[in-house]
């Protein structure tokens, strides 16, 4: 009797472009581990052998729905993957579908092979305290500017002060609240650090 051998699995790729000048980086999730292409370099990393991954919100003025994960190896290397690819000078497209599948298979599969990697989400804990210190002296700041306008009655100053603030909150509160540093497991990958 011959025992028919199972399928492979097939093999998710994901690809982006960093930047405008170069080429793609690409990745694959093989039965081997992560293959990686990365200008001229690349390698495949087992998944047992991937020491850490760090998901974390990236956005910047071309594209700010943008979401980045930064994988590292035990033995050394580090690589990143972003949820956006340069189109053309003035165009940075989001590949939101893409970029999630990926990450959530290279879990799955992580998962699968035993693997013991430190998942951590957000900033880290120093930058993160130093990103709230800044926030609440300029909270101060602002606040001692609305209420020395009120005084003087620049109403036009301070509607524009508590204007610039709505904005400001809106724009920076929704990075603070997604890069909380905070540690995840396998099967529970933070959703709002996906797109």
């Amino acid at each position: 009797m011959q025992l028919s051998k199972a399928p492979p699995a097939s093999a998710t790729s994901y690809a982006y472009k960093a930047s405008l000048i170069g080429s793609a980086h690409r990745f694959e999730l093989t039965d081997e581990g992560l293959s990686w292409r990365i200008g001229g370099r690349s390698g495949v990393w087992r998944y047992d052998e991937i020491g850490a991954i760090r998901l974390s919100f990236r956005p910047v003025s071309m594209q700010q729905h943008r979401f980045r994960a930064d994988i590292s190896r035990a033995g050394g290397g580090r690589i990143a993957i972003l949820s956006t690819s340069w189109q053309t000078a003035a165009l940075m497209a989001p590949q939101d579908n893409g970029f999630r599948e990926f990450i959530v298979e290279l879990h799955a599969r992580m998962a699968q092979a035993g693997s013991r990697a430190e998942l951590t989400a957000g900033l880290g804990r120093r930058t993160y305290a130093a990103v709230l210190a800044f926030l609440a002296v300029l909270a101060v700041a602002m606040t001692a500017l609305l209420i020395r306008a009120l005084l003087i009655g620049e109403f036009a100053g301070a509607l524009f002060i508590v204007g610039f603030a709505a904005l400001f909150a809106w724009q920076v509160g929704g990075f603070v609240r997604r890069n909380r540093p905070q540690s995840y497991s396998f099967d529970h990958v933070p959703k709002s650090l996906l797109p």
